[in-house]
């Protein structure tokens, strides 16, 4: 397999009208019985696999959250790591964002770096941006890898920092403008805006451009696909990935679970592309 480049995979999925993302957030307590197997490793690894094949035609990228992996220890991160050289084998021209949340000085996010690109082989990361560009650079200097920072997420309670006014604006636009006009001198950098505020998330598309926009918090966090397409399309009506991993992956828990997803799935690329056609 050659090098992959995120940006020429998502752009291919967006130019053939796919902007759906799963997160696969595959905690084995809530993987249906029916799909149990002999191991952890072995339950969670077939599951997604499962999920992958019923799916991979109609999404622009799938994002595990490495917390759910982890949580179970060396069996979880092998089964993370066979999920990724699935999706690659069996879905290989979509992109696999890890949605770790990185960011530390710089000689730690060399490490980061090393377990999402070189040993997990992800195409992408979500990053958060408090310690600054100069200790990103080691996420930063990766041209052919999509580094994700987080702008405005769509918890509860992240107003407590992210509106709080920095020279007249709210930190989040601070941290977007920041990128747009810094930090992406690779042309590698998007933003993570919560679907959940689809005026901020507005707000951060006009300061950034085209610059792609992961937009989680559709589904059981309860974004709205309309609202969401509207605030979040760059000028070309493409821009996003729009992530549902909750109402997707455990849409049924029973032994249709795979048809299941894909219907979910299917409902979103749907209504996503009902808005684009609308607009």
């Amino acid at each position: 397999m050659g090098t992959r480049n995120f940006f020429e995979l998502l752009r291919r999925r967006w130019e053939e009208g796919y902007f759906a993302c799963v997160g696969l957030d595959s905690d084995y307590r809530k993987i249906p019985e029916s799909a149990r197997r002999d191991s952890i490793e072995n339950t969670i690894t077939g599951f997604n696999r499962a999920i992958v094949e019923a799916t991979k035609d109609i999404v622009c990228a799938y994002k595990p959250n490495i917390a759910f992996y982890a949580k179970y220890g060396r069996k979880g991160l092998d089964a993370l790591r066979c999920t990724i050289e699935n999706i690659h084998a069996f879905a290989p021209d979509v992109p696999v964002i890890l949605d770790a949340k990185r960011g530390d000085i710089g000689n730690t996010n060399e490490g980061y770096v090393e377990e999402a690109f070189n040993d997990l082989k992800a195409d992408a990361i979500t990053v958060h941006p408090y310690l600054g560009a100069e200790a990103l650079q080691p996420f930063l200097s990766q041209p052919e890898k999509g580094i994700f920072i987080l702008c405005r997420t769509s918890n509860k309670g992240a107003s407590e920092f992210q509106n709080l006014l920095v020279d007249g604006e709210p930190l989040y636009c601070r941290v977007a403008r920041n990128v747009a006009s810094d930090w992406n001198k690779n042309g590698n950098c998007g933003l993570v805006v919560g679907a959940t505020y689809p005026d901020e998330l507005g707000k951060v598309r006009r300061i950034v451009g085209d610059m792609p926009i992961l937009i989680p918090g559709i589904g059981a966090q309860g974004g709205d696909v309309k609202k969401t397409v509207s605030a979040g399309k760059d000028s070309r009506g493409q821009g996003m990935i729009i992530n549902s991993s909750r109402g997707i992956i455990f849409a049924s828990d029973s032994l249709d679970f795979a048809e299941a997803a894909r219907s979910a799935t299917l409902k979103l690329h749907e209504a996503i592309e009902e808005v684009l056609t609308a607009q």
